[in-house]
């Protein structure tokens, strides 16, 4: 009886475990809030973070940044929503960067490597015709909790 019980306990554990992992912790955005827009800053699934597109633009703001200046906001905003999820920036694997000119790569390139310190996630810069309320920039990536 005693082996039936142990094997029963090791059946139910993966389950376990599979559930927590699968378990998704929406974080808000205040954004999104203030205006009614259907998204989440980002989903925590486990010990990844799935970072969504954030830029340094809303519906009611004019963009008045230069691109160094618009780089600085978007990678600040990324790394509040990385923080709060208690992580940090070297935690991020993965980054997609969509920009309206690619003129500005080196621009963004400048800012987006004081940001990580060892090695950088993977990334592509891809170039678009244009984003919402006028941004250069928008930055979406994965994050993955260390141990």
């Amino acid at each position: 009886m005693r082996s039936y019980l142990t094997i029963a306990m090791l059946l139910l554990v993966p389950s376990f475990a599979s559930a927590a992992q699968s378990m998704r912790v929406y974080v808000s955005s205040p954004l999104a809030r203030q205006h009614h827009l259907p998204f989440s800053s980002g989903v925590l699934v486990g010990n990844t973070l799935y970072i969504a597109g954030t830029t340094a633009t809303s519906p009611s703001s004019p963009n008045r940044l230069t691109p160094s200046q618009e780089a600085r906001v978007v990678m600040e905003s990324v790394k509040r929503l990385v923080e709060r999820e208690g992580m940090t920036m070297d935690d991020i694997a993965s980054v997609q960067v969509f920009c309206t000119d690619l003129r500005y790569y080196d621009a963004f390139n400048r800012v987006y490597a004081t940001y990580f310190h060892a090695h950088y996630p993977a990334r592509a810069f891809i170039g678009v015709a244009s984003l919402l309320f006028g941004a250069r920039y928008e930055v979406m990536g994965v994050a993955i909790r260390g141990e």
